[in-house]
């Protein structure tokens, strides 16, 4: 089953919301964290289901450029980081 892990930033906010999921799409996988710890979602997504402006997910070490349907198929074997992009400087 694909794994989500939040990193460590996100993890101060979220505790325990790292998670292994039945998911074929990178929203299953989501909505499947979020199932199990609803507060995650205000974090990751905003109010339209889309990726927050500030939140990056990495699918098997690539970056998700398709941030609205969150569509990207999943391998059993997959693992999604979630990340806090920081800008600035």
């Amino acid at each position: 089953m694909p794994q989500v892990r939040f990193t460590a930033h996100l993890l101060r906010h979220l505790p325990s919301a790292d998670a292994e999921v039945a998911a074929g799409t990178l929203r299953e996988a989501l909505e499947a964290v979020f199932a199990l710890h609803p507060a995650a979602r205000s974090y990751v997504l905003d109010e339209h289901g889309a990726l927050r402006k500030h939140v990056m997910v990495f699918v098997d070490g690539l970056r998700v450029s398709e941030r609205r349907t969150l569509a990207q198929p999943l391998a059993p074997d997959s693992t999604v980081y979630v990340l806090q992009a920081l800008t600035g400087g």
